[in-house]
């Protein structure tokens, strides 16, 4: 089962987490922001990440309780105990992921990169029909699934 991941961030050179998305291959998706210094944010998170965040009711979580509420979600949603493919279309969102869970990943849980497996026209096409901003972590989840294709890579 592939879950597609995101991940918004202080800035490049020191990345603290500010958000995660998470969009499973079925439809289920889980969100959340943590606490985060403004200080350390670049100036492009200030103006196109920060007025972003805080619409969506119930996903502010404390940083110690959030690797919970994730590996509860990725076992609700997993079937039939089947692998979990975490697919990242940039790697600082598996590194990111994996510091948020204290780095105890669970062994069904695999790293995929996808980055060239995703269309860009099916990205402009999710952001177009759903009028959904950029940036956001839910929502860029919700488009690497949409715009992801396998059969590109074979």
């Amino acid at each position: 089962m592939n879950v597609f991941i995101d991940t918004e961030f202080t800035d490049f050179l020191d990345p603290q987490l500010i958000s995660l998305g998470m969009a499973s291959e079925y439809g289920e998706d889980f969100y959340a922001e943590v606490p985060y210094s403004d200080h350390a944010c670049s100036a492009f998170v200030r103006e196109g990440v920060i007025p972003l965040l805080r619409k969506i009711p119930h996903a502010y979580y404390s940083r110690p309780n959030l690797h919970l509420e994730i590996i509860k979600w990725l076992e609700i949603v997993r079937r039939d105990k089947e692998d979990v493919y975490i697919c990242v279309d940039y790697q600082t969102d598996w590194d990111l992921f994996c510091d948020v869970l204290d780095y105890r990943v669970p062994p069904w849980c695999h790293y995929k990169l996808v980055s060239n497996e995703i269309v860009e026209l099916m990205l402009y096409d999710f952001f177009k029909n759903s009028k959904l901003p950029e940036h956001h972590a839910l929502y860029d989840a919700q488009a690497n699934r949409h715009a992801y294709r396998a059969s590109l890579s074979k």
